[in-house]
């Protein structure tokens, strides 16, 4: 049986507003309200909701460019927000992130030579000639010839700029790799592409995934098991394939019905949520979603539902924050 390399508990982040002649605290924005999930070696955990849900705050978090409000991770059983010095520098070999826009994410004014290089420069590994010898070998595992060394991010195609970062992420041979959308700025050709060879590399380096995105399609093709967040909280948690065929939390249920399906003749039923989302300034009270929700009841508007198993059986997970379900 796989272990748990990442354990996430209550995971909380949430940003001050200042405002006033003094620049005081106003306000918080909450960006994630009490995370809770776990990750097992070499799996895929899909991370999906609407933008502004919190699914990149919690993926910055995790790395540490983030400061927790509260709550707690375990990678590889050691406190994530509580290392420091020589020890959290270590484990940031381990845990890598591929950036949502490529074109962002490379320095224009460094070669390709230059950015292959930095991971081991930074971390002191190798001479010259090893690193030269490594950059070589990352080109090659993504799919770019060594000639690309000499060239400078800009000349890339969005596609070939995003095995760049691929490679890049991947230098130090880490155990965890967070991916914040890392296809949603690619052409559809290309998105098949660059996800054939994430799965690829995570076979070959039993590497796990934390894949943050907004399209259910792709997120279905590359996870085994799916978390779906709203305003900050997760409302419904189970493997990838129930989700889609057997999904529980109303919000879930709307989002699959608005997968797009390739054939004119298909007459779905389309479950639109009505309004907009609200502001994670203002958290509604009770039940984050009973603004939108087609069966909330005065139960929904005062009480917080928790997220809990709806199986009811010890075969499978299916967490699902609802008062209903």
């Amino acid at each position: 049986m796989k272990e748990y390399i990442l354990e996430v508990d209550n995971l909380t982040k949430h940003f001050p507003i200042n405002g006033g002649v003094l620049l005081r605290k106003v306000g918080d924005v909450h960006a994630l309200n009490g995370v809770t999930f776990k990750v097992k070696k070499g799996e895929t955990l899909g991370v999906v909701g609407e933008s502004g849900c919190g699914k990149s705050t919690l993926g910055k978090t995790l790395l540490r460019l983030h400061r927790p409000t509260s709550g707690s991770a375990k990678f590889l059983s050691k406190d994530l927000f509580s290392i420091e010095g020589k020890e959290l520098r270590e484990m940031r070999k381990d845990i890598q992130m591929i950036f949502q826009d490529p074109y962002e994410s490379l320095n224009a004014r460094h070669s390709v030579r230059s950015i292959l290089h930095e991971p081991f420069e930074i971390h002191k590994i190798g001479d010259y000639e090893f690193r030269e010898s490594e950059a070589k070998r990352l080109l090659n595992r993504v799919g770019l010839p060594p000639s690309a060394l000499d060239r400078f991010s800009f000349e890339f195609s969005g596609g070939q700029r995003q095995r760049i970062g691929i490679a890049r992420a991947i230098a130090l041979n880490p155990k965890l790799v967070v991916c914040d959308e890392p296809v949603s700025a690619l052409d559809v050709s290309v998105q098949s592409q660059v996800l054939n060879l994430m799965l690829e590399l995570q076979q070959e380096m039993d590497l796990t995934y934390i894949f943050i995105a907004h399209d259910l399609a792709v997120v279905r093709h590359i996870s085994d098991n799916i978390a779906v967040m709203y305003l900050g909280n997760i409302v419904e948690y189970t493997d990838a394939d129930t989700i889609y065929e057997k999904p529980r939390h109303p919000y879930t249920k709307a989002l699959i019905s608005a997968i797009p399906v390739p054939d004119p003749r298909f007459k779905g039923v389309k479950q639109v949520l009505e309004g907009d989302i609200p502001s994670p300034r203002r958290l509604p009270t009770g039940c984050h979603f009973h603004t939108r929700c087609p069966i909330a009841t005065d139960k929904c508007r005062k009480e917080s539902p928790i997220l809990r198993d709806a199986t009811g059986t010890s075969e499978q997970t299916h967490l699902v924050s609802c008062h209903y379900i």
